[in-house]
């Protein structure tokens, strides 16, 4: 998790350092890292202690979206079995994704977030390959079974992550990063600066004292 978190606190330093400037531009260019996708690996069985490990950390500076990778290894009623282990092993370790019941802002929200954070984590499955289902082109997966469709809500549940991403709550979660994670790393930057300011000062009136 390392070399995330040094990337994400990267482009929010990047951004204090434009906004600190005494002129500076107009429009600031964003960078910061709005959501993290987290992929989990369909075993079936409890989160692993890495993947606890590492969403514990990154829940603290960027929105995480978890996402059941690979879901066609899992039959419908695995699926939804490891769904209800995953929530329950972010709840009991108190890991933080993305909706936060937090910051929800109203009634109206809540019950929108809610049945997102039912569905969470969000069971996908990948594929850059076309196929002909019922005289159309779609995206999809081919197995012995038939066509896994990308876009169907029935087979796939990539169209839910997509919307929430892009559409339905992407300025929300810009929002989150900028009045949430971005504010907590610009006061502690802002804090050690001071601290290492003070600390300047008293050691240059030391020197004047002792010449």
């Amino acid at each position: 998790w390392e070399p995330i978190e040094k990337y994400i606190n990267e482009q929010y330093e990047k951004y204090l350092r434009e906004e600190i400037v005494i002129n500076r531009k107009r429009r600031i260019p964003d960078t910061r890292v709005h959501s993290c996708v987290y992929f989990v690996p369909p075993t079936g069985h409890r989160l692993r202690p890495l993947d606890l490990e590492f969403m514990q950390r990154l829940g603290k500076i960027v929105n995480v979206v978890p996402v059941i990778a690979k879901a066609d290894t899992l039959t419908m009623e695995e699926r939804q079995d490891f769904k209800q282990k995953v929530r329950h092993d972010l709840e009991v370790h108190g890991i933080s994704v993305y909706p936060q019941k937090e910051y929800d802002e109203d009634l109206e929200d809540r019950l929108i977030n809610d049945k997102i954070r039912e569905n969470i984590p969000f069971a996908v499955v990948g594929t850059d390959k076309e196929h002909q289902v019922n005289g159309k082109r779609v995206l999809g997966r081919k197995t012995k079974w038939g066509i896994i469709e990308v876009e169907n809500v029935a087979h796939c549940e990539f169209t839910n992550l997509r919307d929430l991403l892009i559409r339905s709550h992407l300025q929300d979660l810009k929002d989150i990063t900028h009045n949430i994670h971005y504010e907590s790393y610009r006061v502690r930057r802002l804090k050690e600066n001071s601290a290492d300011a003070t600390g300047f000062s008293a050691l240059t009136s030391l020197n004047k004292t002792m010449v």
